[in-house]
């Protein structure tokens, strides 16, 4: 851990412990203990030594010592960007279960859609609990001053990582299966309902240009519109490119909320669906089952995100950093198209 530049390290994705800031500062765990906690006779040097290197191995106190939790149980400390899109319960639940054949616990944070809540949110979280594993968006070097040594699983952010874990999803396969199957039932004219994203920017934007560049496709930036990822930006996104391009026969939305706000927008404008226009959503919630007919969808399974999350884990809290983990949805195919 000491650099050759005589500066000190963090031991790469997991958490410093007291004896990682006793092994460098070169003395025993019970003197750090006494430097740290100014308690006991220790030489004003040998504290100010042991406080330095602790610095630069942004060393924080286990929650054990403080009496917060058992010390025999391993706390997750899980964010997600909001717990009421019904994607984000099931991936939850997936942790949850994980967590549970482990006999951990989890702790559930939202940071309610807002960017700007991510690296507080990470810094108060990571203070009571073991490992962190989060919808997070901020690169690397943002993350870091916040997350500190605490091992941490980043999910479908859209970034590579050489600190932390990784779950990705593959979401350029996906759409490519989504579109490709509008494709083959003969669709032309397709449209896309995107909406600002920070895990993979513009990739469904970029396959759609893609696969009509390849086909031959009458599709340009004009059969794309941006909307709210809510079923109501859904509609409205729905009835303004209805409007634009009223010859388009067939729909991509971002995620199935979307996509249930386009269905409804369509009921209202009498637009059948699907013989005048498919819809194809992204997420493969079980409310889409509930449409008539029922929503086709690229199918992820959320469950398993969490899952595989957790997984990372089993590396990371005994100072591993492992591979990145894919996941690729699946295309299901429903009554909309």
């Amino acid at each position: 851990m000491v650099e050759k530049n005589g500066t000190t390290s963090a031991p790469a994705g997991r958490r410093v412990t007291l004896r990682d800031v006793a092994r460098a500062a070169g003395v025993s765990h019970q003197t750090v203990s006494r430097a740290i906690n100014s308690k006991g006779e220790i030489d004003p040097e040998t504290q100010r030594r042991v406080l330095e290197v602790a610095r630069q191995l942004r060393y924080r106190p286990s929650r054990f010592g403080r009496g917060l939790v058992r010390p025999d149980v391993v706390t997750i400390g899980l964010i997600v960007p909001d717990v009421v899109n019904p994607f984000y319960p099931e991936f939850i639940a997936g942790v949850i279960e994980a967590a549970d054949g482990r006999e951990w616990q989890v702790v559930v944070a939202s940071t309610e859609n807002d960017r700007a809540r991510e690296l507080a949110l990470l810094r108060s979280l990571g203070q009571q609990v073991d490992a962190l594993v989060g919808y997070v968006s901020h690169t690397d070097a943002e993350l870091e001053p916040y997350v500190a040594g605490v091992p941490l699983v980043i999910v479908d952010r859209g970034l590579d990582s050489e600190t932390y874990a990784l779950v990705r999803v593959d979401t350029e396969t996906g759409v490519r299966a989504g579109l490709g199957h509008l494709v083959e039932r003969g669709h032309r004219h397709i449209g896309l309902i995107d909406c600002v994203t920070t895990g993979h920017p513009d990739v469904r934007r970029r396959t759609l240009l893609d696969l009509a560049h390849t086909h031959g496709l009458p599709v340009d930036e004009e059969c794309i519109i941006v909307g709210e990822q809510s079923m109501a930006g859904g509609g409205r996104a729905f009835e303004t490119l209805r409007a634009a391009r009223p010859e388009l026969t067939a729909v991509l939305a971002f995620n199935d909320l979307v996509a249930i706000g386009a269905f409804q927008a369509a009921r209202r404008l009498g637009v059948a669906v699907p013989t005048e226009c498919a819809l194809v959503g992204h997420d493969g919630l079980s409310i889409g089952e509930l449409l008539d007919p029922p929503l086709t969808t690229i199918h992820l399974d959320k469950r398993r995100i969490g899952e595989l999350a957790v997984r990372q884990l089993d590396q990371l809290l005994v100072g591993e950093l492992p591979r990145p983990e894919v996941l690729t949805p699946k295309l299901l195919v429903r009554g909309t198209t």
